[in-house]
C-alpha cells in the first residue's frame, strides 16, 4: 500500500491525459494511461483496481507492465503475451485507433508509432544527405517532441546501425533485380578529396521487358596507398563479385587514365577501341608509345613491364571485361590538347593568343572581385561563366555567354564595361575570331553533350553522333577564314583518337541495330557493309549455337528444315531496316535482332554516370564532415542515389 501511495502521490507532477492517447491501445483492458512524466509513461494497471497502483514504462518498451503482471497477477501473463502478440497487436490497434483520415481536435496529436518516426528521420538524413550528428542538436530533438511528444530521438550510433543495415538490405535488392539481367555495363573512375581516395562504380542495363535504361550506383569506397593498376584490377573485381555480375558485365567504360588502361591491358580482355599503343608489346619505341597514349597528364613518365613480371603475378585468376575509352573525355583533350595544331598558322595564334587574353582578364575580374561581377550584373543582367578544367563545355558556354552579351547590349555597354575594368575592349578581327571559334567548337560540344547523357543513349549513339559531328565541321569550315586551321585540328584529332571507333563492325553494327539511327546516319556503304555483315555473321553463330544445344539424333533427319530456317536471317534483318517506326519497341518484333541489339547497346560511351556519383559524393564528403567513416559515407551515398530501387 506505502509503495502505491508513493507512485500515486508521485503522478501528480505528471502531465495526465486521456485514454484515447494510449500508447499501448492493445493493453487497454489490462492498463489506462495516466500520463507522461519526464521519460516515461505513467500506466495504472486494471487488475489492483479498487487499489490505485501506477507504473512507469519508458516510451519505447512495456517491459515494466509485464515485469509487474509476472509479479503481481502471474495467472494473467498468459493473457498479456496473447495482447503483446503480433497479429493480436495489430487487431486491437485497428480496432482502437481512430481513422488516419479523422479531423483532429484542436490541441490534439496523430499518434505515430516510434517505427514510424524512426523511418522518417533516417530518410531526413538519407535523403536530405544530412550529418549523422544532427539527432544530437537540441534543436532537433525539440522539433521532434514539439510534433511527436511520445516519440523518442534515436542515439547518433543507432542511426549508423540503421542505415549500415538499411545499406544491406538495398545491395540484397539491387543484386536481386541484377540477376535476372543477361547484360550489364559499369562505369568506374577515381576521385579525391579531403586527402582521401576513393574508386566509384556505377551499372546499367536495358530492361528487357520495356527496353528503358535502368542505373544503378554500386559502390565509392577508400583506396588506401598508390592507385596502381593491380590494386584498381583488384577492386573493379570485388566489386562485381560482390553484386554478383562479374559473368555478366559487357564492358566497362573509364577515363584516359594511364593505370586503368594498363589494369585492362594486363588483365582485360580484347581492347581495340583506339588503344593500338597500349596493348603493344614492351618492344615497342618511346615515340611511338608516347604519341598514341598522350592524354591529359602530358608530364607522365612512360612505364615499361617486363613480360616475366606479368606472367608471375599471383593475381591473374580474375579477368576483367572489355574496355571502352570514354568518348566524351577524347572529345575534351580534342578540343583542349589537339587544337594546339592550330598554333602553326600565324594569323590564328595571333588572335588566339589577343582574345582569349582579353577573355581571361574578364574572367578574373569578374570572378575575383564583388564589385566588378555587380556592375556586370547591373551593365549586361549576365553574369560571365569561367572556364574550368574539369568541366567539359566550359571554354567553349564561356565564350558563347560573352558573345551573347555583346549581341544583347551592343558594343556600347561592352565597351563602358571594360573600360571601368581597365580591360582593352576586343577589336572587330578579334570578334570576328570568337564567333568563328565558337561555330568551329559548336558541335563538339553538341556531341560532348550528347554522349554525357545516361538515361536515353546506348553505345550505338557513338559513331553517328562523331560522324554528323564531322559532317557539321566539314560544312562550318567552307565559310571560315580565320579558324580554317581549328577545324583542321579537330579532324585531325578525331581521327587519330577516334579512328578506330569509326571503322569498328560492332560499333556500328551498335547503331544499325537501334530504330532511331538504322542505316540513316551515314551515305558510306563501305561503313555500313562492315555493320551489316556483323550482325550476319552473329545470327547465324547464334541459330547455330541454338540448334546444337537442341539437337538430337532423331532431329538430324531434319536438319535441312533447320538450316533453311538459319538462312531466313538475312530476310528478319531486311525487315528490320524497312520497318516504320524509331521506338526501341520495333525490334521486339524481330527476337535475335532485340538479343543482338542489347548485347550491343547495354554499355554507355561515356563515363559522366560515374562524374555525377562523385558530384553527391562531394556533398556528403564536405569540410565539416571530412572525418567520416568511409564505411557510414558508402553507405549513405548509395542509399541516396538508388532510391527509385530500394526507397527506404
Amino acid at each position: 500500500m506505502a509503495a502505491a501511495t508513493d507512485e500515486a502521490e508521485a503522478s501528480t507532477s505528471c502531465n495526465v491525459s486521456t485514454d484515447d492517447n494510449h500508447p499501448w491501445p492493445y493493453l487497454k483492458e489490462m492498463f489506462s494511461f495516466a500520463g507522461v512524466q519526464n521519460d516515461s509513461y505513467r500506466m495504472q494497471c486494471l487488475l489492483c483496481l479498487p487499489r490505485t497502483t501506477k507504473i512507469s514504462a519508458f516510451k519505447n518498451s512495456s517491459s515494466n507492465l509485464r515485469k509487474h503482471i509476472e509479479r503481481k497477477h502471474p495467472n494473467h501473463l498468459n493473457n498479456y503475451s496473447e495482447l503483446t502478440s503480433t497479429s493480436q497487436k495489430r487487431k486491437n490497434v485497428s480496432k482502437n485507433m481512430e481513422p488516419l483520415t479523422k479531423q483532429l481536435k484542436i490541441g490534439e496529436t496523430k499518434i505515430i508509432s516510434q517505427a514510424t518516426v524512426d523511418k522518417a528521420v533516417l530518410r531526413f538524413i538519407v535523403y536530405g544527405l544530412q550529418p549523422f550528428s544532427v539527432v544530437e542538436k537540441d534543436e532537433f530533438k525539440g522539433l521532434i517532441h514539439d510534433l511527436q511528444p511520445k516519440s523518442a530521438v534515436r542515439s547518433r550510433s543507432t542511426i549508423c546501425a540503421k542505415i549500415e543495415e538499411a545499406a544491406g538490405e538495398m545491395k540484397k535488392s539491387l543484386t536481386e533485380a541484377m540477376r535476372g539481367v543477361e547484360y550489364i555495363c559499369t562505369t568506374t573512375d577515381c576521385w579525391s578529396s579531403r586527402r582521401r581516395s576513393f574508386i566509384g562504380m556505377t551499372a546499367h542495363w536495358i530492361d528487357p521487358n520495356n527496353l528503358h535504361r535502368c542505373s544503378a550506383a554500386l559502390a565509392c569506397r577508400q583506396l588506401k596507398g598508390s592507385h596502381t593498376f593491380d590494386v584498381l584490377a583488384a577492386a573493379i573485381h570485388d566489386i562485381h563479385s560482390e553484386f554478383e555480375i562479374h559473368e555478366k558485365v559487357v564492358c566497362i567504360t573509364t577515363d584516359n587514365g594511364s593505370n586503368f588502361l594498363k589494369a585492362f591491358r594486363v588483365y582485360g580482355g580484347e581492347n581495340k577501341y583506339g588503344n593500338n599503343a597500349e596493348s603493344a608489346t614492351a618492344t615497342t619505341s618511346e615515340d611511338e608509345y608516347a604519341s598514341d597514349t598522350e592524354d591529359e597528364e602530358k608530364c607522365e613518365e612512360i612505364e615499361y613491364v617486363e613480360v616475366s613480371e606479368i606472367l608471375a603475378l599471383d593475381d591473374l585468376e580474375f579477368h576483367l571485361p572489355k574496355n571502352q575509352r570514354c568518348a566524351c573525355h577524347l572529345l575534351n583533350l580534342v578540343s583542349a590538347v589537339d587544337v594546339d595544331a592550330a598554333q602553326t598558322d600565324e594569323t590564328y595564334k595571333r588572335l588566339s593568343r589577343s582574345s582569349f587574353s582579353k577573355c581571361w582578364a574578364l574572367w578574373n575580374k569578374s570572378g575575383r572581385s564583388n564589385k566588378a561581377a555587380e556592375m556586370m550584373e547591373e551593365e549586361c543582367s549576365l553574369q560571365l561563366i569561367r572556364p574550368n578544367a574539369t568541366r567539359w563545355n566550359s571554354l567553349f558556354l564561356s565564350v558563347e555567354r560573352i558573345l551573347k552579351i555583346m549581341k544583347e547590349k551592343g558594343d556600347g555597354a561592352f565597351r563602358n564595361l571594360c573600360a571601368e575594368f581597365k580591360i582593352p575592349m576586343f577589336t572587330p578581327a578579334e570578334k570576328a575570331f570568337l564567333g568563328e571559334y565558337v561555330t568551329a567548337m559548336a558541335p563538339v560540344a553538341k556531341a560532348i553533350n550528347i554522349l554525357q547523357g545516361e538515361n536515353n543513349v546506348h553505345m550505338g549513339w557513338l559513331v553517328p553522333t562523331l560522324n554528323i559531328m564531322v559532317s557539321k565541321l566539314k560544312r562550318a569550315e567552307i565559310s571560315m577564314k580565320l579558324c580554317k586551321s581549328l577545324v583542321d585540328a579537330i579532324l585531325a584529332g578525331v581521327t587519330k583518337r577516334f579512328g578506330d571507333m569509326l571503322n569498328d563492325p560492332e560499333l556500328i553494327a551498335a547503331a544499325i541495330l537501334l530504330p532511331k539511327f538504322k542505316t540513316y546516319w551515314t551515305t558510306d556503304a563501305a561503313i555500313l557493309k562492315l555493320g551489316l555483315d556483323f550482325i550476319k555473321k552473329n545470327m547465324e553463330e547464334t541459330s547455330q549455337l541454338t540448334s546444337d544445344a537442341t539437337s538430337s539424333e532423331e532431329e538430324d533427319f531434319f536438319k535441312p528444315l533447320k538450316s533453311s530456317q538459319a538462312q531466313q536471317g538475312p530476310a528478319v534483318l531486311d525487315g528490320y531496316l524497312t520497318c516504320a517506326g524509331d521506338d526501341m519497341g520495333v525490334l521486339k518484333t524481330f527476337p535475335p535482332l532485340l538479343k543482338l541489339s542489347l548485347r550491343l547497346n547495354t554499355p554507355l560511351p561515356a563515363s559522366a554516370a560515374c562524374e555525377r556519383l562523385f558530384s553527391t559524393a562531394g556533398l556528403i564528403f564536405s569540410p565539416k564532415r571530412a572525418r567520416i567513416n568511409s564505411k557510414n559515407f558508402e553507405n549513405q551515398l548509395l542509399l541516396k542515389l538508388n532510391k527509385n530501387i530500394a526507397p527506404l
